[in-house]
């Protein structure tokens, strides 16, 4: 049975209340541009915001990147000043565990099956492997130089890591835990981010500078390089394939790409710095850090058009969502 108008909304005021805007509401309790929760770490602030709600939760130093499990139910934030990776209840906030990794942990990542989170550890040239069960280290991988974020195959048997140090793409076995593979992507400086299609046949690779390399992973060729804003950022294929989208740290704008095309569709201006993107499940809604300008930008997918404005704390870094690793 339905609830009433009057009653769905003063059950979201009892949540805002409570502080628990975070956990994942109902559909006839979701309103505006968060059909499900969103977490966005904030570097300058040692914290990490929730949406809906804009709840701040404290962390450790300069949270960087963050990862959903699958359910929602945790989310893993690295510190790599501190070399750690810290773990939070969606529910509430609270921090379950904080996990020492390896040198300065920058991307992770968690596998399909919510078992373990993959942390790219730059200055150490290694990926530390976390059981989400026991948080503890398992494994340690090692890799060419700087590894800086890993994607997953949908079925989780082959991890790929950006090597910002120049190698390119590593390809990872995830079952021996073996980089069996590295990809060269001439025309690009410095892999930094990636994103796979949907049927997982390319990786869409984000550099350091101002451009994305759409790389064919079965034959290794760099079907186009494309040039984008200036400065390094994250790269998100929306869930539905119908586009991508990339931020530019050292610039004011988020690009969008045709993947079928290969083209630029628009770039719109979101002030100083967009870096982390991260598109809603649905794929309606695209979620960018604008870390020069303290604020989050929500942007509508269908009509490229900003939608709303957040402010947050200082230097929000990157954006977890659940239903799009």
């Amino acid at each position: 049975m339905k609830s009433t108008n009057r009653e769905s909304g003063l059950k979201i005021i009892a949540l805002m209340v409570a502080g628990l805007f975070a956990t994942p509401l109902t559909a006839g309790e979701r309103s505006g541009p968060f059909p499900a929760p969103a977490y966005v770490s904030l570097k300058g602030d040692n914290a990490v915001v929730a949406f809906p709600g804009s709840n701040v939760w404290a962390g450790g130093p300069a949270m960087l990147y963050d990862a959903l499990t699958p359910d929602g139910k945790v989310l893993v934030v690295t510190s790599p000043s501190s070399g750690q990776l810290f773990a939070f209840d969606t529910e509430n906030g609270k921090q379950l565990a904080v996990v020492k990794t390896g040198k300065a942990p920058k991307g992770v990542k968690i596998t399909p099956d919510g078992k373990e989170a993959w942390v790219s550890n730059e200055a150490g040239n290694t990926i530390s492997v976390v059981d989400l069960a026991n948080y503890e280290v398992v494994a340690t991988i090692e890799t060419d130089d700087k590894p800086h974020n890993v994607r997953f195959s949908n079925d989780g048997k082959t991890g790929y890591v950006t090597l910002q140090g120049g190698a390119g793409l590593g390809v990872i076995d995830t079952a021996s835990r073996k980089v069996t593979r590295v990809i060269p992507i001439p025309g690009v400086a410095g892999p930094h981010n990636l994103d796979l299609s949907l049927d997982g046949k390319t990786a869409w690779v984000r550099d350091f500078v101002n451009s994305v390399a759409v790389l064919d992973l079965a034959s290794g060729e760099v079907k186009k390089v494309i040039k984008v804003g200036n400065g390094h950022a994250g790269i998100d294929v929306l869930p539905d394939g119908s586009s991508v989208v990339t931020g530019a740290i050292g610039d004011t704008v988020v690009t969008l790409i045709d993947p079928e095309t290969l083209k630029v569709v628009k770039q719109i201006d979101v002030g100083a710095g967009p870096h982390g993107v991260r598109a809603s499940a649905d794929s309606q809604w695209i979620y960018v850090t604008v870390t020069g300008a303290n604020k989050v930008v929500v942007i509508n997918a269908d009509t490229l058009e900003i939608a709303k404005e957040y402010p947050v704390g200082k230097f929000p870094f990157w954006a977890a969502v659940k239903g799009n690793p």
